[in-house]
Parts: C-alpha cells; sequence; structure tokens
C-alpha cells in the first residue's frame, strides 16, 4: 500500500503571543496581531497545511510579554478560512468543562467540524497561583485532565450525561445540539501518566522534538497503552519541529546556530529552570523537558532536536522518516512565519506527497545518521 493512501497532515504553531517561537534576539519576522495571522491562516490552507494550533497563556513567560486568548482566536481564524483546523489549546482549572464544551459544539456547527482542542494539563505554576487556581501535583493534574475530557465527550455524545468524578460533577444533562462531529481532543505531555491518558482518551497524541529512536519509544508505549483500552488504532501521533528550510543545507544550520549564540540566556534558563521543575515533579522523572539542554530550549518545545534543518528534499526525506515511525501529523514552528509557511506549504510538502506516492519510508526507517542527524544535532 502506498504511504499516500495515508496522507501525513501538517500544523502550524499560530504565534498569537508576542515574542516569536524561539526565544532569541535574532530577527523574526512575526507577529501576533490578528491581521497578521489571518493572513498566515489563509496562506497555509492554500498552500497546503491542514492545521493551526493556537497557543495558550495568561502571563508574560519566556519572551511572549502579550498574549491573544486561545480559543476566541482560534475562532477568528475559522471564521477567516474555509478547510484549515484550527486547535484551540485550553487548561482544566482555567475553563469549566461544561462551558467548553457548549461552545465547541457551537463552534462545530458554525465552522464545519473544523474546531478542535488540545487539552494542556499544565506545568507553569505561577499561573496558577498569580491568578488564584488550584495548582495540582503533577497526577493529579493528569487525573483532573482525564476528567474534563471524559465530562467534554460524555456530554456531547450522551443524553442524558451523569458523572461522578473527584474534580466533576454532572447529573441528568440534556446538552442539545449534539455535535454532528465530536471536536478532536489532542494532549501532550512525555511522562507515564501523560501517556496513560493519550492511550485511554486522546485521538492525537502530541509528542515534542525528539529522535527517530525516541519517538519509536515514545509510539510504541502510547500505542500498548492504547491496546490495554481496546483502542490499539485509535490514537493518532503528532510530532513537534521547528523547520528551517534554506538553499542549502549550510545556509539552513547557519541559520539555527545564530539563533542559538543570540538566544536571550536568562530568558532561556528561567525557562529552562521552570519546565525542568515540571518535569521532575513525574514520578517517573520523565515530565516534559526533563533532559532537554540549554540549546534544545531556545525553542520551546524542542523543535530543533527533529532535524528538519536543511534543503528541501532533505527535509521532505527526514519527514518520511518520521512518518514511516508512525507519525501521522507534523505539528511546525518557523522563525519568520508568513513567509516560511508559504515556502514550506509550496516546496516541502509536495516533495513529501511525491515521496508518499513513490513508497519512500513505507519500511520501518534506520539508525538516525548522517547526513541529515548532523543537521538535527544542533540539539
Amino acid at each position: 500500500m502506498s504511504l499516500a493512501d495515508n496522507p501525513l497532515s501538517f500544523a502550524y504553531w499560530v504565534p498569537n503571543v508576542s515574542g516569536g517561537l524561539v526565544v532569541s534576539t535574532i530577527e523574526q519576522r512575526t507577529d501576533h496581531s490578528p491581521a497578521y495571522n489571518v493572513d498566515v491562516a489563509r496562506t497555509a490552507e492554500q498552500v497546503g497545511f491542514d492545521y493551526a494550533l493556537t497557543q495558550v497563556r495568561y502571563l508574560a513567560s519566556y519572551g511572549a510579554d502579550a498574549q491573544h486568548e486561545s480559543v476566541s482566536f482560534s475562532l477568528g481564524l475559522l471564521a477567516a478560512t474555509e478547510r484549515l483546523r484550527v486547535i484551540a489549546a485550553v487548561h482544566p482549572g482555567q475553563w469549566p468543562p461544561h462551558v467548553l464544551a457548549k461552545l465547541a459544539a457551537t463552534a462545530q456547527e458554525l465552522h464545519g467540524g473544523r474546531f478542535a482542542l488540545n487539552v494542556v494539563s499544565g506545568w507553569f505554576k505561577d499561573e496558577y497561583t498569580r491568578l488564584g487556581l488550584d495548582w495540582l501535583d503533577h497526577e493529579e493534574r493528569y487525573r483532573r485532565s482525564e476528567e474534563f475530557i471524559e465530562v467534554l465527550r460524555g456530554l456531547w455524545q450522551e443524553d442524558p450525561f451523569t458523572f461522578r468524578g473527584d474534580f466533576y460533577r454532572t447529573r441528568d444533562v440534556v446538552f442539545r445540539p449534539s455535535p454532528a462531529r465530536a471536536p478532536e481532543v489532542f494532549q501532550g505531555g512525555n511522562s507515564g501518566a501523560a501517556r496513560e491518558m493519550a492511550g485511554r482518551l486522546s485521538d492525537v497524541y502530541f509528542m515534542n522534538g525528539n529522535t527517530l529512536d525516541g519517538v519509536r519509544e515514545q509510539v510504541a508505549d502510547v500505542r500498548g497503552r492504547a491496546a490495554r483500552h481496546g483502542r490499539a488504532d485509535a490514537v493518532r501521533f503528532g510530532l513537534n519541529g521547528f523547520a528551517v528550510v534554506r538553499d542549502t543545507e549550510a545556509e539552513a544550520v547557519g541559520v539555527v546556530e545564530e539563533i542559538i549564540a543570540r538566544a536571550d540566556a536568562d530568558k532561556v534558563r528561567a525557562f529552562g529552570e521552570a519546565v525542568k521543575q515540571a518535569g521532575a515533579s513525574a514520578p517517573d522523572r520523565k515530565g516534559m523537558w526533563a533532559d532537554s539542554q540549554f540549546r534544545d530550549l531556545v525553542q520551546y518545545n524542542d523543535g530543533f532536536r527533529t532535524g528538519l534543518i536543511g534543503t528541501p528534499e532533505q527535509v521532505a526525506r527526514r519527514i518520511l522518516d518520521y512518518k514511516a515511525a508512525d507519525v501521522d501529523l507534523l505539528l511546525l514552528g518557523f522563525l519568520h512565519v508568513r513567509e516560511e509557511v508559504e515556502r514550506f506549504g509550496r516546496e516541502v510538502i509536495p516533495l513529501v506527497r511525491e515521496l508518499e506516492e513513490a513508497g519512500y519510508g513505507v519500511e520501518p526507517a534506520g539508525q538516525d545518521v548522517s547526513p541529515r542527524s548532523s543537521v538535527g544535532a544542533v540539539a
């Protein structure tokens, strides 16, 4: 069977917060304004992107001194586009699930089933405590998120719906109209609790940037957990990557090295301290960013590790290696978002489609070796 029968999906990070997608003083020709983002979204759907993911932050952190709220921003992008699916990142503990469930059901009907949610269990303690919200320990945050998703799905799919949990309760709720198509539920995290939640409940499991071997390990683990819940084929896998596509490999690597050389060191270190505490708070010490180094954290979702750095052909082949490792969706960050989304869509996505049709990567990808891994080694 050709890989074209199951084409890889492409998403991009919406710059709805200030500061761009790297914590660096390098020029980033990007803007968090609504007008700029509408232009990016329309461009993205024209050149082959399937999804856009809006970020969620309420307080200034690691260079993002101004933030637009994710759900309302997502609705604006949906209204401005025709095919693009938009994923709004949300935090349990900051949204009541019944309010969000109703909003999402309405958005589905208004926008042709293109609204989705990324349920973020939370790592930024300051954001909760400064807003006067309850801060839970690591395992409790994931238990709350599981209940949050169960309530969302129950309200969308059961009539009436009753739920008795530790964090949320409902009784005989009649919730109409039910969405004809339930919004997709995305979720990230690296710990055992996050992987178990993905295996039991989520539609798509997001992974931070990683090597091929690292991705294989996560996919196998989550898929095994999903199988134990009778969902072996129900979970799809998304991978974060920061794409730097240039005419030559040397030019692309040079851009990444300049980003890192001009990193805002104080902000990167402050972010590193915050996220390492979050990663270490998991009982298995495998929470997000638990093993990230300074170079990784300059792109705050470990995007350099994925190694999407080089010429269009190099990047396309690297992407198909990840697809062979069972990645279904690639979530991309860019330095100059508008212009690089367009270039990626016009120069890389068509190459990926050609390689899929030709069967490249049907067999599992081999060792993560040069020349492409040397590009990825900037992490």
